[in-house]
C-alpha cells in the first residue's frame, strides 16, 4: 500500500509541478479487499514507530516521502503521504530540435540541435523575466510621470540579448542602439542602477546623467542615440581587438531602421576589407518608429545587405536558436573568417517609445497573436515544464524573486537624490585635470572633475 501510495503521490507531483499532499487516498484509490480485522489493524498499528524517520535512497539532500497514520482507530482509511520533489527528479539536460537558419555565403550553419541543462534554462528564464519585468515597471514609471523624456522599451525581444550572451564571453565587446536597457542588464548592471538611470538619480549607471539611451558598463559602449551611428563604432572596437591579438570580438547592434543607413555598408567595406572580429546584427523588430520593414526597404533579407560578408537570419524569439547562432557567429570571427551579419527576426510589444502607443500602424491582435504563438519566455518555460525539466511551482517562486527585485529598485529609484548642480561637469574627461566651463552662468564658474 505504501509503495502504491508513493507512486500515485509522485505521479500527481509530476502532472501538476507542485508538491502534493494526500490526506484522504480514498478519493483517489478505489479499494478493493476487504478492510482488515480490528485485532490486525492494531497490531499493525502497534508495530509502527510513532516517528517513523525518512531513508534516503538518493541524496542526503533529498526530501523523500513520509508515511504516518492519520486515523489509527480508522484502519480502512489511508495514510497520510507528503511528497516533495528534489534536484534528482527533474531530467538534467535534454536536446532540443531548433529551426534552421538561412545561411548566405555559408556552406554550413549553426547546428539544428541544441542541448539545455536545467541550470542554463533557469538562468535564461531568470534573466528574461527580470529584463521583462523591469520594462514593464519603466512602462509604469513613465505613465507616473517619475521618468521623462526618451525612453525605448525591449519588452518582446529579451531572447536576443540572453541569447547573445550566453555564446560570447563577458571580455568580449558589445555595443547598441537607444534600445539597450536589456543588454545593459546582460552586460552586469542591476535593475536597481538602470532604473535610477532612467528616473535621472544619483544611484544610476550614468550617475543620473544618461538617461534610457546613455548607459554603460565594462565591456558596453550603451546606448547609442544617433540612428546607425553605433555600427561605425563597434567596427572600430574590432579593430582594436585585431589589433591588439587577444581573440576578443565586438558585437554590433542595429535596428531595421537603421540598416538604410550609408554609414553601415560604410563600415561593411572596412570591417571585411580588415578582417575585423566583428558580429553585425540587425534586430529585425518588424518595424522602424511606426513604418513596417517592407514599406521601407527594397529588400528586406537583412542578412544579405553584407553582400560579400556571410550572414544569417536566424529566429530571435526563441532563445536557443539565438545562442547557437551566436556561437556560430564568433566561432567565425574567432577564427580569423572576418566580420559576419546576423538577422535576429524578432519582435517588440510596446511601441517605438513610450511617446508611441504602437497600435495606429499595427493591431492589437497582430501584437497579441505574437505573445500567444511566439513569446521567448513562455516558449522556454513550456519547452522545461514539458521535459520535466523544472517545476511550475519553482518558475512562480522566480517570478516572486523577480517582482520584489524590480519593485525595490523602483522605490530606490523614486526616491535616491538627483545628482547636484555642483557635480553637472564631472566625469567629462578622463585622468585630466579639472577644466573650467565658461558661459555656463552668468554668476558662477563650473569645474569638470574626472
Amino acid at each position: 500500500m505504501k509503495t502504491m501510495l508513493s507512486i500515485i503521490s509522485n505521479a500527481l507531483c509530476r502532472m501538476t509541478g507542485r508538491n502534493v499532499l494526500l490526506s484522504d487516498m480514498s478519493e483517489y484509490v478505489s479499494l478493493t479487499s476487504p478492510p482488515p480485522s480490528a485485532p490486525a489493524a492494531l497490531e499493525q498499528t502497534q508495530r509502527q514507530p510513532e516517528n517513523p524517520a525518512a531513508v534516503s535512497t538518493r541524496a542526503s539532500t533529498e526530501q523523500l516521502v513520509s508515511i504516518q497514520t492519520d486515523r489509527p482507530e480508522q484502519p480502512a482509511r489511508a495514510a497520510r503521504v507528503v511528497v516533495a520533489r528534489s534536484f534528482t527528479d527533474f531530467t538534467p539536460q535534454v536536446t532540443f530540435d531548433i529551426k534552421k537558419c538561412d545561411l548566405h555565403r555559408l556552406e554550413e550553419g549553426p547546428p539544428l540541435r541544441a542541448e539545455l541543462t536545467r541550470e542554463q534554462g533557469l538562468q535564461y528564464y531568470h534573466t528574461m523575466q527580470t529584463v521583462r519585468r523591469m520594462e514593464l515597471k519603466a512602462d509604469q514609471l513613465y505613465k507616473q510621470k517619475i521618468i521623462r523624456g526618451f525612453c525605448h522599451l525591449y519588452d518582446g525581444q529579451e531572447a536576443c540579448a540572453a541569447g547573445i550572451e550566453a555564446a560570447i564571453n563577458l571580455s568580449d565587446h558589445l555595443i547598441t542602439a537607444y534600445r539597450a536597457h536589456g543588454f545593459t542588464y546582460t552586460r552586469g548592471v542591476s535593475v536597481k542602477e538602470i532604473l535610477a538611470e532612467l528616473t535621472g538619480r544619483k544611484g544610476g549607471v550614468a550617475k543620473g546623467k544618461g538617461g534610457s539611451m546613455h548607459m554603460y558598463a565594462p565591456h558596453f559602449y550603451g546606448g547609442n542615440g544617433i540612428v546607425g551611428a553605433q555600427v561605425p563604432v563597434g567596427a572600430g572596437i574590432a579593430l582594436a581587438c585585431s589589433y591588439q591579438g587577444n581573440n576578443q570580438l565586438c558585437v554590433t547592434l542595429y535596428g531595421d531602421g537603421a540598416a538604410n543607413q550609408g554609414q553601415i555598408f560604410e563600415t561593411f567595406n572596412m570591417a571585411a576589407l580588415w578582417k575585423l572580429p566583428c558580429i553585425f546584427i540587425c534586430e529585425n523588430n518588424k518595424y522602424g518608429m511606426g513604418t513596417a520593414v517592407e514599406r521601407a526597404a527594397a529588400s528586406t533579407d537583412y542578412y544579405k545587405r553584407g553582400d560579400f560578408i556571410p550572414g544569417l537570419r536566424v529566429d530571435g524569439m526563441d532563445v536557443l536558436c539565438v545562442r547557437e547562432a551566436t556561437r556560430f557567429a564568433a566561432e567565425h570571427c574567432r577564427a580569423g573568417k572576418g566580420p559576419i551579419v546576423m538577422e535576429l527576426q524578432t519582435y517588440r510589444y510596446h511601441g517605438h517609445s513610450m511617446s508611441d502607443p504602437g497600435v495606429s500602424y499595427r493591431t492589437r491582435e497582430e501584437i497579441q497573436e505574437v505573445r500567444s504563438k511566439s513569446d521567448p519566455i513562455s516558449m522556454l518555460k513550456e519547452r522545461m515544464l514539458a521535459n520535466n525539466m523544472a517545476s511550475a511551482e519553482e518558475f512562480k517562486e522566480i517570478d516572486i524573486a523577480i517582482r520584489k527585485e524590480v519593485e525595490e529598485a523602483a522605490q530606490f529609484a523614486t526616491l535616491d537624490p538627483e545628482p547636484p548642480l555642483d557635480e553637472l561637469c564631472d566625469h567629462i574627461f578622463h585622468n585630466e585635470p579639472p577644466l573650467e566651463v565658461r558661459g555656463t552662468n552668468p554668476w558662477s564658474k563650473l569645474k569638470s572633475v574626472s
